[in-house]
């Protein structure tokens, strides 16, 4: 067979139309970046001569063999001998929207490329694959019901099988359809359980602890009633957390979203208005159900001040979702690290020896993706990781399991040849990109940022001037490749992180339902009580 080659450029075109690479081509895919002045990079002179020197340390191969020795240290230590102890307690931390690329760029944030979150020290790492059953790229509710209640669901649904469709009250109401969570099967073996978010606590994620809803949207009952639904069939997400057979049964409730629990003609402490119009005061509904024990707490100084006597707490300290930590008022408002350590007092004195388990969400990661706010989307990353830090280092090892994911992941990315220690939220400083202009290191592949980082002239789309924009405000939308109203959702895996009894089982590749199938197996909360000791887990032959 003979080819016909012809040669464009700097590839070679044969007859049938495929292209081959030449070697030019390839070379500028990796460009060779050089300080002498005549060699500028790109051979654009409009950017600084750069050299991308490392560490002085970092020159000898030494330096890497010892990091090298170090780490498979800790792996041998780590692994060698497996924790096969019951795991009284069970907590897991949830970063809504918290891709690799975010885990990624908050280390540079954190200080450097070398640096490490702290459930990145967890010995067992995996990949959960997040598809909705209905969907590709999915959503915080139907994500919620896989990683909470055990099976796949349909996009907008929370607590519910594939068998129900978004809006579908009537299949909603359906006993048949309905997943209990994680939290479920702890309280019936007598485990204390909570659940935190930097969210409404009647949000997606949250929700699939002690809800069975069709809309995730539902989060009241004027809601409800705004899709032609019945709220007396259908009950709303925040109804089912003060009434609902889990949700009455929690001794931990803390996040935002007084707005779903008060009467619209009602306001809260902050003036808002609520959104109920069914007339009820869902907040004095739940201090009424309870003890003189229970607490509802708005400020931080009431969660920092309950009494050790202290059985449950519901604390709602924004009308919807809290502040974003760069906003937030830190003497007004707890974070999420002293929302986790007020839970642990609680929930440990609550247990009563039978362990908990708690739900921690970090939920504005996610809403800073959806604006293209990367900066405050990572911060929030780092803000997260403290509260796992505090888990960790005040809880044993022996006992308690820890597991740190993501529901979904979302479409920014890190690009270009920037130098070490280059400014995360700033301009790549490797090269120019083919208009002559620098471009941002974060970008997003959907989203709002598209009107702002360009500009039409004479009917043409231009690219701004990022010199001339001040992108380390936390309200900088960073660029985007399309423009959509809110960025989307990305479709690709997240991490698992583990740490704690059978923390190995959360290593290797798998569905994002087998995660709370694997806590409750090192916890027994699938199998008899019966067959759990203080000393370990023994388990039938299968």
């Amino acid at each position: 067979m003979i080819l016909h080659l012809f040669a464009l450029g700097t590839i070679v075109v044969l007859a049938s139309g495929y292209a081959l690479p030449t070697r030019e081509a390839e070379r500028g895919m990796h460009p060779v970046y050089k300080a002498d002045a005549a060699e500028l990079r790109s051979k654009r002179a409009s950017m600084p001569v750069m050299t991308f020197p490392s560490l002085k340390v970092e020159q000898y191969a030494e330096y890497w063999r010892s990091i090298a020795n170090q780490t498979l240290e800790q792996q041998l230590e780590s692994k060698m001998r497996l924790n096969t102890q019951l795991a009284k307690n069970i907590m897991l931390f949830l970063g809504d929207g918290m891709s690799i690329p975010t885990i990624t760029a908050g280390r540079v944030y954190l200080g450097g490329e070398e640096k490490q979150f702290a459930f990145e020290q967890f010995p067992y790492v995996g990949l959960s694959k997040t598809y909705c059953a209905n969907m590709q790229v999915a959503d915080s509710a139907c994500t919620a019901t896989a990683y909470l209640c055990g099976v796949k669901a349909n996009y907008g649904t929370v607590g519910v099988t594939a068998a129900v469709h978004m809006k579908d009250c009537f299949a909603q109401s359906q006993p048949e359809h309905q997943v209990a969570s994680i939290a479920e099967w702890a309280q019936r073996q007598g485990m204390a359980t909570g659940l935190i978010t930097t969210t409404s606590v009647t949000h997606a994620s949250p929700a699939g602890i002690y809800a069975h809803i069709a809309n995730r949207n539902w989060e009241n009952d004027a809601d409800v009633q705004a899709d032609g639904a019945d709220p007396s069939v259908c009950a709303d997400i925040a109804s089912q957390l003060v009434y609902g057979p889990v949700g009455q049964n929690l001794n931990v409730i803390l996040g935002g979203g007084r707005e779903n629990f008060l009467p619209e003609h009602v306001r809260d402490t902050s003036g808002q208005l609520g959104r109920r119009k069914d007339g009820r005061n869902l907040i004095e509904e739940w201090r009424r159900q309870h003890t003189n024990s229970a607490h509802y707490v708005y400020t931080r100084r009431q969660l920092l001040e309950l009494s050790n006597q202290t059985s449950r707490v519901l604390g709602l300290f924004a009308p919807y979702h809290m502040p974003y930590h760069l906003d937030s008022n830190a003497e007004e408002l707890p974070t999420l690290e002293e929302m986790v350590q007020a839970a642990m007092d609680i929930l440990e004195r609550q247990s009563g020896g039978r362990g908990y388990f708690l739900f921690v969400e970090g939920g504005r990661i996610d809403h800073g993706h959806h604006d293209t706010l990367a900066l405050r989307a990572i911060d929030e990353t780092a803000e997260f990781d403290k509260s796992v830090r505090w888990a960790r280092t005040h809880s044993s090892v022996e006992d308690t399991l820890i597991v740190v994911t993501s529901d979904h992941s979302h479409t920014m990315s890190l690009a270009g040849y920037s130098s070490r220690k280059n400014d995360i939220f700033g301009i790549n400083d490797g090269q120019l990109a083919a208009d002559d202009l620098p471009y941002a290191t974060l970008s997003y592949a959907n989203g709002p940022g598209y009107n702002s980082n360009y500009l039409r002239e004479g009917g043409a789309v231009k690219r701004k001037n990022l010199r001339a924009i001040n992108m380390k405000n936390k309200d900088f939308m960073f660029p985007t490749a399309v423009p959509l109203e809110s960025e989307t959702h990305g479709g690709d895996d997240v991490a698992v992180f583990a740490s704690g009894p059978y923390a190995q089982l959360f290593s290797g590749v798998y569905e994002q339902h087998f995660i709370p199938h694997a806590m409750a197996y090192a916890s027994c909360l699938s199998e008899s009580r019966s067959m759990c000791s203080d000393t370990g887990i023994s388990r039938r032959i299968r």
